[in-house]
């Protein structure tokens, strides 16, 4: 009667496919996790433009509305687009001035300046109506690096504001 002995350990054709089968699963998990690190920074950076997109139109259409209609000058500083600054004064004398500056949107409130946001690409103060000068028309875009030199860019939809004064 032959007896076979039990051998511990692996052959060398069990330890090649599992070499082979833990490589493959790291390089599927590589790209996965590129993939949803990528995923996750490009919807950080529109949750992100978003908030300071609507807290910026929520500021200048609240300020705005208070403008006595007379007194609004639609310009623009050197080197900005056309009507990417708006100047108005107050029922109380005071005059403001909302403003595009390289990539920074400010307030400026006599002689006190804030930013509002660093990330605009594009602002612009119109009136779309000739026959009624007391509607303003805001538009803005908002842009910021993501992730391998890409970019997300967010269009505030324009926003017609009606003068109230």
């Amino acid at each position: 009667m032959v007896t076979r002995t039990r051998r511990a350990g692996y052959t060398l054709l069990e330890t090649m496919l599992t070499v082979a089968i833990v490589g493959i699963l790291f390089a599927i998990g590589a790209k996965l996790m590129i993939q949803a690190n990528n995923y996750f920074v490009f919807n950080k950076t529109r949750g992100d433009l978003q908030g300071q997109a609507r807290s910026a139109m929520y500021i200048m259409t609240r300020e705005i509305r208070q403008a006595v209609s007379s007194s609004i000058v639609l310009d623009q500083l050197a080197g900005q687009p056309y009507w990417s600054r708006i100047t108005f004064n107050k029922l109380d004398g005071t005059t403001e001035k909302f403003e595009q500056c390289g990539t920074s949107l400010w307030i400026i409130k006599g002689v006190h300046v804030d930013t509002m946001t660093t990330h605009v690409q594009y602002m612009a103060f119109t009136f779309p109506r000739t026959d009624d000068m007391t509607i303003i028309s805001v538009s803005m875009t908002l842009q910021e690096a993501t992730y391998d030199n890409k970019t997300k860019a967010l269009h505030m939809a324009s926003e017609q504001v009606q003068v109230m004064n």
